[in-house]
């Protein structure tokens, strides 16, 4: 008999799982590497290092998938970026540069390690399970082969995950009637969303965006004057997670509670150690 997993015990793993995929977005590494390939604009690299798997797409499918830009930004890189250089070859950068931000930020001992190479079994056998039915930044990573190396194998499979639990986040913020910026201005108002400054350095937003997304959250009695969220806008956050994790429930029930619970275990201590080796920027989070 398969044991229930525990309360949100998914999106615990998910939590883990994601930044260590993430780790990659903030290296000199992936600069080094894209530079190499003709791509040095950091703006352009992101959208093409994440949309490569679904292949020279132009700037209506890069907004639609990744929701949370402004298309007009969007634009400026994509589809041009493709002109410079083929999604095949992007593709080959990222993973040189995921290989050494891993083996930089953990160690090659670490990176040899029967953990790493237990959490990328673990991690794979759980996207088993994932569907790739509506779900088209999932689906297009999902076509890519599995790397042999076991870290990159784990990466790989973290890459999957994150997008598959996603893909069916766009769906619940949809079914909330958040826009993009509504959605990045209560998600920071949580704590545990990107801060303002880092939203708008990055997704093409301006503060008068930001203004009126806040004053159109606070018309719906989502937002209070001081910014923070309501009772009734901290409900509507609850409820988008909860129908996140029912929507990418499937893969870690697959895995199994006690798999859950190891390969949660293992993530940690990785992501634990990625921190301390400075992987991402202070301040990155948070409401300032």
């Amino acid at each position: 008999m398969t044991t229930p997993l525990p309360e949100r015990a998914g999106r615990r793993c998910h939590n883990v799982l994601n930044p260590l995929h993430s780790t990659h977005y903030f290296s000199p590494d992936l600069g080094r590497e894209l530079a190499a390939v003709g791509i040095d604009d950091e703006r352009t690299g992101y959208f093409a290092v994440r949309s490569a798997a679904m292949g020279a797409v132009g700037a209506g499918t890069v907004t639609a998938t990744f929701f949370n830009f402004r298309h007009e930004l969007v634009a400026e890189h994509v589809p041009a970026v493709w002109r410079t250089a083929s999604p095949e070859t992007v593709l080959a950068a990222r993973l040189r540069a995921v290989d050494a931000t891993l083996t930089r930020l953990l160690g090659k001992d670490v990176i040899a390690s029967a953990e790493v190479a237990e959490a990328a079994e673990l991690a794979l056998r759980a996207t088993e399970a994932c569907g790739r039915t509506a779900r088209p930044l999932y689906a297009a990573h999902a076509d890519l082969p599995v790397p042999e190396s076991p870290h990159l194998a784990l990466w790989h499979a973290a890459t999957l995950l994150r997008e598959h639990r996603g893909d069916g986040h766009l769906a619940a913020l949809l079914d909330a009637e958040l826009d993009p910026v509504e959605a990045l201005v209560s998600h920071t108002a949580t704590g545990k969303g990107m801060a303002p400054r880092w939203v708008l350095g990055t997704r093409g937003w301006s503060r008068q965006d930001w203004e009126a997304a806040s004053a159109r959250l606070r018309e719906r009695g989502l937002l209070d004057t001081d910014g923070e969220l309501t009772q009734a806008g901290a409900d509507l956050r609850r409820d988008i997670e909860a129908r996140t994790d029912r929507l990418d429930r499937a893969p870690y029930e697959h895995l199994g509670a006690a798999g859950v619970e190891r390969l949660t275990e293992l993530a940690k201590g990785l992501l634990m150690a990625a921190f301390a080796a400075g992987a991402f920027p202070d301040g990155m989070i948070g409401k300032g």
